[in-house]
């Protein structure tokens, strides 16, 4: 059985459904990080993101490790 837990968005305050026991159905899979971004976001937040922070986040951080 696939594990999906409610969770709330530390950026925005938003629930959402994490699909961590089923990631290809996650709403996560829909944007693709660069490992800069990773670990851009990762240094702000320890914890899942919704789509639309992720989103956003996405456009702040450099693209690539300068």
């Amino acid at each position: 059985m696939c594990r999906h837990e409610s969770k709330k968005c530390p950026r925005c305050q938003l629930e959402f459904e994490c699909k961590v026991g089923n990631i290809l159905q996650c709403q996560c899979t829909a944007i693709q990080l660069t490992d800069a971004q990773i670990e851009y976001i990762g240094k702000l937040y320890s914890d899942c993101l919704c789509i639309n922070c992720l989103r956003i986040l996405c456009s702040e951080a450099p693209a690539s490790r300068v």
